[in-house]
Parts: structure tokens; sequence; C-alpha cells
């Protein structure tokens, strides 16, 4: 019957720390782009330096337009 008194604040200092680093994580912008890891695999990393560049003024537009 002791270790609930050894129990209960171990249980609410994790509760607590999780609570922080979902703050920060949220404040750091962890979860702003979800999608792009699994687009990641759709693309293949060999492109030629032209469409390299077309990609990346790409991906520039679209993210001006956000």
């Amino acid at each position: 019957m002791s270790i609930i008194y050894v129990l209960i604040p171990v249980a609410i200092l994790i509760v607590a720390i999780a609570i922080v680093v979902f703050f920060w994580a949220v404040k750091s912008n962890q979860f702003e782009d979800l999608d792009r890891q699994g687009y990641n695999i759709l693309f293949d990393d060999d492109l030629p330096p032209e469409e390299k560049k077309l990609a990346e003024d790409r991906k520039k537009i679209l993210d001006e337009r956000d």
C-alpha cells in the first residue's frame, strides 16, 4: 500500500513532462507538415538538374501561396 505514495507522484510527473513536451512540439511547429514524409517515397531523388530546379521553383511558389 505504501508504494502508491510513490507511484502517484511519479505518474503526475510523467504526465507533466508529456504535456510540456507536447506544447514544445506544437510551439516549434513539429506538426505543421504531416504529409511530406508520406509523399517523399513517391519522388525520385535522382532527378536531372533541370527537373530539380523546376521542382524547387514549384515548391517555392506553393510555399508562398500558403
